[in-house]
């Protein structure tokens, strides 16, 4: 498809007359090429200011007076005036705030047309070319993104084009996919871009290397005072003895974060001399022993590190993991390198522990706010060493983003499964109201297996059931499996998981996932009876949750369409997923349901639930307790501290 749009310099534009209606009287002159120059007229109410197409064809021609309520302009007088082709249609689109009518021509042919808003790496425009018309516009501002979406199947960006709900309706339907080159896809509307059936993939492996070399970057020239001494001789000082560094032969070094890029800092660092411990509760252990690198709990990895390097992504478990408490633990004199992202250190506390001496130095290239103010303490601290997000920017990773979303672009385009989707995908609707508390279920289930997972063995076999009356060819559970899939990966990672991607993520980590049906005996109308998470080959930080097989096991109803938590471990419980819970195990004695009930009123902590299984009376007994908000960490501690309580744990739905 080639586009050709008028720009403002050919426009001969006329100022609306005020003739006390609510209308504006608009002329243009359109130039279509350089050889066709034409002159429409038109009266467009304000309440229909949008994007009105022409398509040259018979339909075109019948409906054009409800397009053009003023019948001043028809199909037939448009055709006739511009001369078009039959494969021709024209778009008309009245912005909102100016008083002119922006006209755009389109021939119609057989290849796609890919919009590149920002720049791109050559490699990958190549890639795009052999298979769509490639128009690339840059810096274009938001109407001018507008109005030629409607045009275009695909939209290509960096972080600097905004891709808002507004781009979506724009584009009445025409856009099937959105390529973020790069990770983060805080600048497009994930929501808008599902309920318009568009798909939107990112790059994510094309910078890992460049992350892993940047973070060794910063770690060495922190360790030498490379940037500070580089600005005292450009100011015409000679300070040898000021800038002596520390070597890094022999230090230890905690990689806070074993994925793809903290797995490339370990190599390189383990190169350099370093010792290299690793904390990660999903990570596999055999995947480290591989390395080299021993796994370790949060506590001992900051209490131990010379240097520490972080590199997990930004998750509710992982913001401000670094704060004032955190700091206090850590060796004396301790160094932080943060390739990661910026939320996961609270910044006023970092300038408490340099101020301090707990802290040497750090090493940023993320911040909170970005860019960061410019009276920021941090950045103006003399120990710190920042660069202004350059993780992935060399040469070369541009060109592997480039070539990565290429190929996700032009996948999407062919109809095939994007294995980088980051949005929903459309399910028919009749399939979604009839499992849509099912799906709910099967996310809360795995998000609560998760996080009852202790220790650094790695989430690597779990098992899923589902009970239901249905034969097993009325059932499919690829859904509910994505979700559950989604429940146990995404809170610990910056993944976004769903029907699309699910199972590469899952293979991605190393994570199996097995399904058995079970049949039961009843009436077919509702799909399942219960569903069943297991977990094989874990330490749990609830010991209860430990079913007599071995596995952390969670199991759970709809019951009046609201998810429930029915069993944990082997103890019988019915809970609403709703809010957080928190599970107690407890002797089984009289006022224990009325004693943790007080705490929890005392701290105003609202309690939507609380169920209580048992084994036998008077023996061992689970009590499980939906709250609306987080309990603190001192009211936690009262909890624990009642004498019949034997071990508890918060878990965040």
């Amino acid at each position: 498809m080639k586009t050709i749009q008028t720009t403002p310099k050919p426009f001969t534009e006329f100022p609306a007359p005020n003739h006390g209606r609510d209308h504006r009287n608009t002329t243009i002159k359109c130039i279509i090429g350089s050889c066709l120059t034409s002159t429409i007229s038109s009266t467009v109410p304000t309440a229909q200011l949008s994007t009105i197409h022409l398509r040259h064809t018979a339909m075109a021609a019948a409906s054009s007076s409800t397009l053009f309520p003023s019948n001043k302009l028809s199909s037939n007088s448009l055709s006739r005036k511009l001369s078009l082709a039959p494969a021709f249609s024209v778009a008309v689109v009245v912005p909102r705030r100016r008083r002119s009518l922006v006209v755009v021509a389109t021939a119609l042919d057989a290849k796609p047309t890919v919009l590149v808003a920002e720049k791109l790496g050559a490699a990958g425009l190549d890639l795009l070319k052999d298979f769509a018309n490639v128009d690339c516009a840059y810096n274009l501002s938001p109407e001018e993104l507008c109005t030629k979406i409607s045009l275009c199947d695909a939209l290509i960006v960096r972080s600097g084009t905004k891709v808002s709900r507004e781009v979506f309706e724009a584009s009445s339907g025409r856009l099937k996919v959105v390529g973020r080159a790069g990770v983060g896809i805080d600048n497009v509307d994930l929501a808008a871009a599902t309920e318009h059936g568009c798909l939107v993939v990112n790059a994510p492996t094309a910078n890992t290397v460049a992350a892993a070399e940047h973070g060794i970057a910063l770690l060495t020239a922190m360790a030498r005072n490379v940037a500070q001494a580089d600005a005292s001789v450009k100011s015409g000082k000679w300070q040898r003895n000021k800038y002596v560094g520390v070597s890094l032969v022999g230090k230890t070094l905690a990689v806070m974060g074993f994925g793809k890029v903290g797995s490339e800092v370990t190599r390189r660092a383990k190169g350099l001399g370093m010792h290299v411990i690793a904390h990660d509760p999903y990570a596999a252990a055999d995947r480290a022993r591989a390395i080299g690198v021993e796994l370790v709990g949060f506590d001992e990895a900051i209490s131990t590190a010379d240097f520490i390097s972080l590199h997990m992504p930004l998750t509710p478990a992982t913001s401000k993991m670094l704060n004032d408490e955190t700091f206090a633990k850590m060796k004396k004199g301790v160094r932080i390198i943060n390739v990661a992202r910026g939320g996961v250190i609270d910044e006023e506390a970092l300038v408490r522990a340099l101020d301090a001496g707990i802290v040497a130095q750090a090493a940023l290239d993320v911040f909170t706010e970005e860019p960061p103010p410019k009276d920021s303490k941090l950045i103006q601290h003399e120990n710190v060493t920042v660069t202004p997000h350059l993780g992935a920017s060399t040469m070369e990773a541009q060109e592997g983003v480039a070539i990565e979303i290429a190929e996700a672009v032009v996948g999407a385009l062919k109809g095939e499964l994007a294995a980088t989707a980051v949005n929903a995908p459309m399910v028919p609707a009749e399939v979604l109201s009839e499992l849509k508390p099912f799906v709910e279920l099967a996310e809360k289930l795995g998000r609560l297996a998760v996080q009852l997972v202790s220790g650094g063995s790695g989430v690597k076999s779990v098992k899923v059931t589902y009970a239901s009356a249905r034969a097993p060819d009325d059932l499919d559970t690829r859904l509910l499996r994505a979700m559950i899939t989604k429940g146990l990966i995404e809170p610990i990672s910056s993944v976004f998981v769903n029907l699309v991607n699910a199972d590469f993520s899952a293979k991605q980590r190393g994570l199996r996932i097995t399904e058995e049906r079970s049949i039961l005996d009843g009436s077919p109308e509702s799909p399942l009876e219960f569903i069943q998470v297991q977990i094989a080959n874990v330490e749990s930080k609830f010991a209860s949750a430990i079913s007599e097989s071995g596995e952390i096991t969670v199991e759970g109803r709809v019951k009046d369409g609201i998810p429930h938590l029915t069993k944990v471990g082997s103890f019988e419980v019915d809970v609403s997923l709703e809010g957080s819970i928190i599970l107690c195990r407890q002797v089984d004695q009289p006022g224990m349901i009325g004693k943790v009930g007080s705490i929890l009123g005392e701290e105003n902590v609202n309690v939507s639930f609380m169920s209580v299984g048992r084994v036998a009376p008077r023996k061992h007994a689970v009590m499980a307790i939906g709250v609306d908000e987080q309990p603190s960490k001192v009211t936690l501690k009262k909890i624990g501290e009642i004498p019949a309580v034997e071990e508890f744990v918060f878990l965040k739905l």
